[in-house]
């Protein structure tokens, strides 16, 4: 295994790292909402959004290491600049909610709608920078069948969670009056 194998597998484990630290942040945040007043939306899919971001890890180790995939700079600068993007886009979304952002589905409207940062734009920023992500940090080092499985299983398994996260927020009057003819995803897009 090359340099560029051994650096590939250092930004994975990172970036698993930071997943978990995100769930630990998610779980205090929950904790909050809920002695807010807030209310944890039952989600049966969720485990299936922990299996795809956890697989796409090491599905992108596996690949590398043992197809041998060969890093191609202009590729890897290409979507490791994406990579970044997508991470500041999550990032600044994170900030932006600050208590309200979790991981899970909760109905916290009443405890207001935010729709300052990303949000003045669309309605799931953080979805757009996942998706990103998804399809750029396997990439980074030319893992191209995880990427096609991660955003094939990605595709179905976001559908049903935007479809029970919208249900929930749709159904605040405050929240369809901010944000309901928002994009979900780009600005200027459907």
């Amino acid at each position: 295994m090359g340099l560029s194998v051994y650096l590939y597998l250092a930004l994975l484990a990172t970036v698993g790292v930071l997943r978990l630290v995100e769930l630990r942040i998610s779980r205090r945040h929950q904790q909050r909402m809920i002695a807010g007043g807030a209310v944890r939306v039952r989600e049966p899919h969720f485990k299936w959004m922990v299996v795809v971001h956890t697989g796409v890890l090491i599905g992108a180790a596996l690949e590398v290491v043992l197809l041998h995939r060969p890093f191609l700079p202009l590729l890897g600068a290409t979507m490791l600049v994406l990579f970044l993007a997508s991470n500041l886009m999550r990032f600044w979304v994170i900030r932006t909610l600050g208590n309200l952002w979790s991981v899970q589905v909760m109905d916290s409207t009443r405890m207001g709608v935010v729709t300052t940062g990303p949000f003045r734009f669309v309605r799931h920023p953080n979805y757009t920078g996942v998706i990103l992500e998804m399809i750029s940090l396997p990439l980074i080092h030319t893992a191209w069948i995880t990427t096609v499985v991660t955003v094939l299983i990605f595709s179905f398994v976001l559908s049903l969670r935007i479809r029970a996260e919208e249900n929930v927020l749709m159904a605040s009057p405050e929240y369809r009056a901010a944000m309901g003819r928002k994009p979900r995803f780009l600005p200027g897009l459907f």
